[in-house]
């Protein structure tokens, strides 16, 4: 049920890292960040990503039995999954620790697909998650801002007794510190774009939200003017997934250099340095470890102008929003990709975003944390 391990036993600050929802993203941030603080003593406990709809309101439970919240911690960390709300009060002990909620997404902006069953247990929890919290982290301003509007549109269906200036102290307590990149994505020079016959890279999750329909649309507006691409579709798939995937291997599968979910980390670390354009068509996405990854690997980025990626693509590699329009919107992709070409664009690999840039703001807030009375 849990996976638990300490990494160091000294004199060194004891932290408790929750992951009530261990997805792939989650997964990597947790271990990334025991790495990056090899003196403290870690203990994590992470649940599978699976049944998410008992992860999210049950986590507590699960967990109910577990030695460690009896055990004396420093600073708890929990991801956006866990029911922080329910653990404190379930483990009183907890009330008198320092409590940081890491967001990796919240469920107020997060799209719902209309096989889902409607509930707003999800985005409950991650409001009294916030609340319970000492400090609350997002991965990029985009997600903390939605998360605030989403509350404060949640807030104003309830016909009675909300509390007063509720989204200002969410928003005092609130700050934005990405998962980092690491440093050996990254290439040391910009290396050459094949525009002639550029090889368009589309690796993200194999779902709905992530626009499989939209990346289909923009392949026949590509077709429609003549522009040449060579084309990998990398990402996690599952059981189920859209059809989309399958039109677009059966009608562009002579021009597909990858397909499916690569294995090894070292055979997609070298697919990201011999693509040349990293696409989204994401309708839904928090940071985009995928883009980031691409483009620290040297890919020039072709994104939407929406979500998390204003914060890092820059204006004219981001072609125009259409949501409701999926036509207008791969010809707007399409236009942008033609620009690019004709520009001969360069990668622009997203510095601010490595690993020991984004280490010093991780130390800093743990300081603060750890050692209220020295910042006072």
């Amino acid at each position: 049920m849990a996976d638990s391990r300490i990494l160091y036993s000294g004199d060194s600050p004891r932290v408790l890292l929750l992951s009530g929802y261990d997805a792939t993203s989650h997964q990597r941030w947790r271990e990334q960040l025991t790495s990056l603080f090899p003196d403290f003593h870690w203990q994590t406990l992470a649940l599978p990503p699976r049944f998410f709809r008992w992860r999210i309101r049950g986590n507590p439970l699960s967990w109910l039995n577990e030695p460690a919240f009896r055990e004396p911690w420093d600073l708890v960390i929990a991801t956006s999954m866990v029911d922080l709300a329910s653990l404190r009060s379930f483990h009183p002990q907890l009330a008198q620790t320092p409590c940081l909620l890491y967001m990796h997404e919240n469920q107020f902006a997060f799209p719902v697909s209309s096989a889902q069953a409607t509930s707003v247990d999800p985005q409950v929890v991650n409001l009294y998650s916030a609340i319970s919290a000492d400090c609350v982290v997002f991965n990029s301003a985009w997600n903390r801002d939605s998360f605030l509007n989403g509350v404060r549109a949640f807030l104003d269906k309830m016909p009675d007794e909300v509390p007063d200036g509720l989204i200002a102290g969410l928003g005092a307590k609130s700050r934005v510190i990405p998962v980092p990149i690491e440093d050996r994505l990254f290439v040391d020079q910009p290396r050459a774009i094949n525009w002639a016959y550029p090889h368009l890279l589309w690796n993200h999750r194999w779902e709905y939200d992530k626009g499989p329909e939209r990346l289909l649309r923009l392949l026949h507006a590509l077709d429609q003017q003549s522009l040449p691409f060579r084309l990998s579709v990398v990402g996690e798939r599952f059981r189920n997934y859209p059809l989309a995937f399958d039109q677009i291997r059966d009608q562009f599968g002579e021009r597909i250099a990858h397909w499916g979910f690569l294995d090894s980390r070292s055979e997609y670390d070298q697919l990201l340095r011999q693509a040349d354009v990293v696409i989204s068509t994401a309708l839904h996405d928090f940071q985009g470890l995928s883009m980031l990854e691409a483009m620290a690997a040297g890919c020039v980025p072709l994104a939407p102008d929406r979500l998390a990626y204003r914060e890092y693509v820059p204006a004219h590699h981001r072609y125009a929003s259409h949501e409701q329009d999926t036509d207008a919107e791969a010809g707007a992709a399409a236009d942008c990709l033609e620009h690019l070409r004709l520009q001969r664009a360069d990668g622009c690999p997203p510095h601010a975003w490595r690993a020991p840039v984004l280490t010093d703001a991780y130390q800093a807030l743990f300081d603060r944390m750890l050692h209220p009375a020295r910042n006072d």
